[in-house]
């Protein structure tokens, strides 16, 4: 078993599903990854996710990993997990798209090589990310929400038989009811441009109709004197981000783009804390932990990814300002000066 210092700032190349279990109990604040789809591509390494023969045994490693992650987390903690699906039977017959080699180097797609499930209709939807939720939730895991993450820039697909998917979901999980969070507000869609003003004044005769017509009574919406936006600099953020996905010239191809993750980060993490990422890749969750004052533990199974993350997060400058910038913003907060 490893002590906190020993996962502070640290990367570690090996078994994901097996190290996870050498972090000491409750101590990472937040978990972000993305496990490696099923069936759809050989990162050649022994031992890796997504080659299982069986979409139920992808499923069931999946599940086992984060029970170990669910051991690791504080009480407090967050888990975000970004996943894709795959199409029964793979291939140009199942509507998947072959990904451009370029910048992909050392990789196989598996999409030609999926076999089909007997037990799902060719061509049909797995529904892994569906099916790996519920499983989490059976598990003792609490869903809080389900992020869109639609990609305005998605790959085109060759298919004429269905639509291009543009989205995958990013699940929220908590480990407990209550559980670290910082609300994250994004601006408004548009100005008011309400010729009443920021707040209601009176009673209109609509308001009045409308009240009646669905039985509110009294409700605080309708209050006089309450302001249309409560909150000036924005509204909560919503479950819906656009964010067009990054190109990497290293040899990895599912980078996550850092504006995906910063919010999770922002939200999940309190500052000074670990972040945990055990399908780490070429390290964008760790770097951009590094970037907002976090510390971060990152597992990869794979060597060159392993050495490539390092890299990449050596050369990231330490931003002690931007932790506290936030530390002070959090003791305001709380009414404990600056």
């Amino acid at each position: 078993m490893k002590d906190i210092k020993e996962i502070t700032n640290a990367i570690f190349c090996g078994n994901s599903g097996m190290l996870i279990r050498e972090l000491p109990a409750e101590s990472v604040d937040c978990c972000i990854t993305s496990p490696p789809y099923w069936s759809l591509r050989d990162y050649g390494v022994e031992g890796q996710n997504g080659n299982e023969s069986d979409y139920r045994d992808y499923l069931a490693r999946l599940w086992n990993l984060f029970d170990g992650v669910q051991d690791a987390l504080k009480p407090t903690g967050t888990l975000w997990v970004n996943l894709g699906d795959t199409y029964n039977g793979g291939g140009r017959n199942a509507g998947n798209s072959k990904p451009h080699p370029k910048g992909y180097k050392g990789l196989e797609y598996l999409g030609d090589n999926c076999k089909a499930r007997a037990d799902l209709p060719n061509k049909c939807l797995c529904m892994i990310p569906e099916r790996f939720a519920i499983g989490m939730i059976d598990r003792g895991w609490i869903l809080r929400n389900v992020i869109i993450w639609h990609k305005p820039n998605c790959m085109p697909a060759s298919v004429t038989d269905r639509f291009t998917v543009d989205f995958e979901p990013v699940y929220f999980f908590t480990k407990k009811e209550h559980y670290y969070f910082e609300q994250q507000i994004e601006p408004y869609d548009a100005p008011l441009n309400r010729w009443g003003g920021a707040s209601l004044k009176s009673d209109t005769t609509k308001t009045a109709q409308y009240k009646e017509t669905m039985k509110i009574g009294n409700s605080s919406s309708f209050r006089v004197g309450r302001p249309i936006r409560p909150n000036p600099e924005g509204k909560n953020k919503r479950t819906v981000w656009h964010i067009p996905t990054k190109t990497f010239s290293g040899a990895h191809f599912a980078v996550f783009p850092e504006k995906l993750i910063e919010p999770m980060v922002k939200a999940g993490c309190p500052p000074g804390g670990i972040v945990l990422d055990p399908f780490m890749g070429s390290g964008t969750t760790c770097i951009v932990a590094k970037r907002l004052g976090r510390a971060y533990c990152g597992i990869d199974l794979k060597l060159e990814y392993v050495e490539m993350a390092k890299a990449r997060i050596e050369s990231i400058p330490e931003r002690l300002d931007s932790y506290e910038s936030e530390m002070s913003g959090l003791r305001k907060q709380n009414g404990a000066g600056g």
